[in-house]
């Protein structure tokens, strides 16, 4: 049951109110915006929250039980608020959201009606359409490890352990040539095997891309030049002299967690866990049988 400000209660029992929503977002990075279908400016729970920022959000679908309380959120993407490029390169990606109900005569007049996460995003022409999951939604995610014969785990989070930015993994490149938005050629790299950085990840420092960040699905050295081709086609152009950072890539083979990072102590996957034809496999004359390991 939702709990009312005994001043906003009075207030909607007046019969005459004043009400405006705001939204508060927090993302990962600590960044704080505000917004609010009001003509201006206010500030709710310390936060500015921006006056006609485009914002609107349907009703909320509230449930009891342990079902996910959801909704959608709609805006423009404007300059001041929430760009193309920040939904592009997932900087909203699972922010905290509150969704409150304020008097705008008096902000401090106030009830929570929804708070949750940010999760699908949805961009169209000039605006997008967020999807807002409640806090239940963390209850949907899967508890446990999956048992692969590669490594689980994305290199460098909190059981991977190894550092992504060790000397001998990153550097920093000038791109020399481009074809298209996926392809472009770097020189002048040294130090760094032929695919050494296949599968790894790219950062733009520089240039109309800058702080976007993509996979590489190709990495070839082809003398003196490395020709690098992207998973996906970046959001804006790539021009020549645009700076980025390459960081090592990792396939979650056992012999690259081995012998390229020599961190084999937290490797997490079984390379010799049986396949499915295992189950259905049968003895053969002149196999060994002798019931020992099925690996030396």
């Amino acid at each position: 049951m939702r709990q009312v400000q005994t001043e906003l209660q009075a207030h909607l029992d007046s019969g005459a109110t004043t009400l405006c929503r705001a939204w508060i977002l927090r993302r990962a990075d600590g960044v704080v915006f505000g917004f609010s279908d009001h003509d201006k400016a206010l500030t709710v729970d310390g936060v500015v929250c921006e006056a006609a920022s485009g914002m609107d959000a349907s009703a909320l679908e509230s449930s009891t039980g342990l079902a996910v309380d959801n909704a959608q959120a709609v805006g423009a993407l404007s300059s001041v608020g929430i760009t193309d490029l920040d939904v592009e390169t997932g900087r909203f990606d699972g922010a905290e959201v509150w969704h409150w109900l304020v008097n705008w005569q008096d902000p401090a007049q106030k009830t929570l009606l929804f708070r949750g996460t940010l999760g699908e995003i949805r961009r169209g022409a000039g605006a997008f359409e967020a999807e807002l999951r409640g806090l239940s939604e963390a209850l949907n995610r899967p508890v446990g490890r999956a048992y692969l014969r590669q490594c689980d785990r994305v290199l460098g989070d909190g059981k991977c352990g190894f550092d992504i930015n060790a000397a001998g993994f990153v550097t920093d490149a000038v791109v020399d040539f481009v074809s298209g938005r996926r392809v472009i050629e770097l020189k002048d790299i040294s130090g760094f095997a032929d695919q050494w950085f296949l599968h790894g990840k790219l950062v733009w420092l520089t240039g109309a891309n800058a702080g976007a960040e993509a996979l590489i699905r190709v990495d070839d050295l082809r003398g003196n030049t490395r020709v690098v081709e992207l998973w996906e086609e970046t959001r804006f152009a790539i021009e020549n002299g645009d700076t980025l950072r390459l960081h090592a890539g990792c396939d979650k083979s056992m012999a690259a967690c081995k012998e390229k990072f020599g961190n084999f102590a937290n490797f997490r996957g079984f390379p010799h866990m049986p396949g499915e034809d295992w189950s259905v496999s049968y003895p053969v004359a002149g196999d060994d049988l002798d019931g020992g390991a099925r690996l030396q």
